[in-house]
């Protein structure tokens, strides 16, 4: 009886493992027409910093990076960059923008109101974005340790007691009274 309950256990624990889905088939030919869903603010102000880098305008740089990208922050960024060609102020150019535009806005207008170079401070502002998420993945790495820590214990003590202290308890319930 005890040898069919470690069977059944081993065999229960042991059957996902055996049981294999098929691998889902990985296309080949790029898709067109997808626009991501979430932009990097991160990625934005590296690839601004290149177009600025190359030595061209702000308005310019922004246009590239806008078309570049595409959806909807592209737009923002080439509506954004239109808007300070024909002369609007900072704010009117990037009102309505984005959230994903919020950093590139801040990080352009000190050089945009100063004329200082927009290099050093996009870099920046992107290490500091990485940084940010680098911490916050840290954290939830840790949290989801200590939230780990009751479904295993639920999962593994039961086994526990099961394959390791039942037989040893019935064994020496039968060497004690007499049975073997």
């Amino acid at each position: 009886m005890t040898g069919v309950l470690v069977a059944l256990a081993i065999l229960g624990a042991a059957s996902p493992w055996y049981i294999r889905r098929p691998l889902r088939r990985i296309p080949t030919a790029p898709v067109t027409g997808v626009v991501p869903t979430a932009t990097d603010s991160a990625l934005l102000l590296d690839l601004v910093e290149v177009a600025v880098s190359t030595g061209v305008s702000i308005p310019r740089a922004l246009a590239a990076v806008g078309s570049a990208v595409g959806g909807v922050p592209g737009e923002g960024l080439v509506r954004a960059s239109a808007s300070l060609v024909l002369g609007a102020s900072w704010q009117a150019a990037w009102a309505g923008a984005s959230s994903a535009l919020v950093d590139v806005a801040d990080v352009l207008e000190t050089s945009w109101t100063s004329g200082s170079a927009p290099g050093p401070a996009l870099r920046t502002r992107a290490d500091q974005l990485r940084r940010r998420r680098r911490a916050r993945a840290r954290a939830a790495a840790g949290t989801l340790g200590v939230r780990l820590v009751l479904p295993l214990g639920l999962c593994f003590l039961p086994a526990f007691v099961l394959l390791g202290l039942v037989p040893m308890v019935l064994s020496l319930a039968t060497g004690l009274l007499g049975g073997g």
